[in-house]
């Protein structure tokens, strides 16, 4: 039998067991598609990031990522960052000095990012995500609050709606009161599925201003029905729009580091910073190598 290596990067945490868990399958050109939806399956985990080498001259490496449900996932979240920690811990990317630049081929794009060290060690890695685009609101929030398990009451007042953005994966960003708001929330997923579809979103990021840390923007839960995710511990693809939308809404300055909460409620404290400058939305994070070892495959 054939035997390929695999890795458990806990991301958006430089502590083991904490963030949010992806598994890394390294040289994957000889497995197909088929097997890669497989495997992901077998992992169980939000995502699996397959990597291979590139379609496009202009990339170093090609990424591709699928859910348990068999999905395939785009976007540079931490499905990408939990990658390129690996490739940098493990000596496959070539630099000088403490920094390096570097492009990953994801679907169609190819997107530039930069890895920084630190006395030889990987210190954190930086992203660059699509320019933002502003979808569809969502203009029912009984409706909505319902298909979240919430009230009216505990939607946010004063015609903030929800909205679909994205920075190269479109999500619904629903703002809500408080963390109590977020720890109650129960989707169900047959009333949030067509509300997130005839909003032409695929997620749904729920958030408030009510944060944990000192210095952090917002607190927020990812939920992600259409690929079967429940629940996400930490969703650079979705913390990029949120970023965007609340310099759209002049919550935060443009200019300057969004840091977004995720994870609490799963009790995986997770911690994404977003520089966002116009349209140049850029995420940055850690990661940590919680675990490995080798696929027995046909």
């Amino acid at each position: 039998m054939k035997k390929a290596a695999f890795f458990f990067v806990d991301v958006f945490s430089d502590k083991p067991l904490a963030g949010n868990p992806l598994a890394v399958v390294p040289d994957a050109d000889q497995i197909d598609e088929a097997t890669m939806r497989r495997i992901a399956r077998e992992f169980n985990q939000a995502e699996t990031t397959f990597l291979s080498s590139p379609t496009s001259a202009q990339a170093d490496w090609r990424l591709r990522s699928f859910t348990p449900a068999g999905h395939e996932v785009f976007g540079a979240g931490h499905n990408a960052l939990g990658a390129w920690w690996w490739l940098a811990s493990y000596g496959r990317l070539s630099h000088h000095g403490e920094s390096g630049e570097f492009h990953q081929q994801i679907g169609d794009e190819v997107l530039p990012l930069t890895v920084f060290w630190k006395d030889g060690d990987v210190a954190s890695i930086e992203m660059r995500q699509s320019a933002p685009i502003f979808g569809k609101t969502v203009n029912d929030s009984a409706a909505l609050a319902d298909a979240l398990g919430l009230t009216t009451a505990d939607m946010l007042p004063g015609g903030f709606e929800a909205q679909v953005v994205s920075t190269g994966a479109a999500h619904l960003l629903v703002p809500v009161r408080d963390r109590s708001a977020i720890e109650r929330a129960k989707p169900d997923p047959a009333k949030l599925l067509p509300i997130l579809r005839a909003a032409e979103g695929e997620g749904c990021y729920l958030f408030c201003l009510d944060v944990v840390q000192s210095g952090s923007s917002a607190h927020a839960r990812f939920f992600n029905p259409t690929v079967g995710i429940a629940e996400d511990a930490a969703t650079g693809t979705a913390a990029g729009p949120l970023a965007a939308l609340l310099v759209a809404k002049e919550i935060v300055a443009d200019e300057r580091v969004v840091a977004i909460e995720q994870g609490y409620a799963m009790d995986r404290p997770s911690l994404i910073r977003i520089r966002i400058q116009g349209n140049d939305v850029r995420i940055s994070g850690r990661g940590c190598i919680s675990a490995e070892g080798f696929l027995r495959l046909d």
